[in-house]
């Protein structure tokens, strides 16, 4: 939705949170394991790196995991930065070599983000936090401005406030 938008999934979010909107509550993460499931048939485990939301955790999701005890669930830290990492890492990896091309097979993808990781491993260095405030800001305010034009009054609660 927030691609199509053109705005952030945070401010998508932050929409939803203002009228109460849970679109991704129990049916929707019990709907997407079962597709997994059919997607991916047999009984090789499939490893679900979750955030620590309630909705992982519903007592229909839990009875539907002691059924299918291939699903194996990783939650991540509250608040955490490390999935993030992750994602940027995934972008790397999109960005430099596997949306570059296309690929004839799964064997072929394979290999290639073999070849990348390979590479990636040589000369491994760690990923840092360059955005500063200011940037962060000027980013929220456009996107609010944006989001303005899209639905007026929808981002009233989160203008900044003026100093007294």
């Amino acid at each position: 939705m927030a691609e199509a938008q053109g705005v952030s999934k945070a401010t998508v979010s932050r929409i939803w949170q203002m009228h109460n909107i849970k679109p991704h509550r129990h049916q929707e993460f019990l709907k997407f394991i079962r597709h997994l499931d059919a997607e991916f048939p047999g009984e090789r485990p499939m490893h679900l790196i979750l955030d620590d939301y309630g909705t992982h955790k519903h007592p229909k999701v839990e009875q539907w995991i002691v059924r299918h005890p291939r699903f194996i669930r990783h939650f991540i830290p509250t608040s955490s930065g490390w999935l993030n990492l992750i994602e940027r890492w995934f972008g790397e990896l999109t960005q430099k070599r596997v949306h570059r091309w296309s690929f004839g097979s799964v064997i072929e993808l394979q290999q290639t983000i073999t070849e990348f990781l390979k590479a990636w491993n040589q000369d491994p260095k760690p990923f840092i936090w360059t955005a500063s405030v200011e940037s962060i800001m000027e980013k929220i305010e456009k996107r609010r401005q944006r989001l303005e034009i899209i639905q007026p009054g929808c981002t009233q609660p989160f203008r900044r406030r003026k100093k007294k």
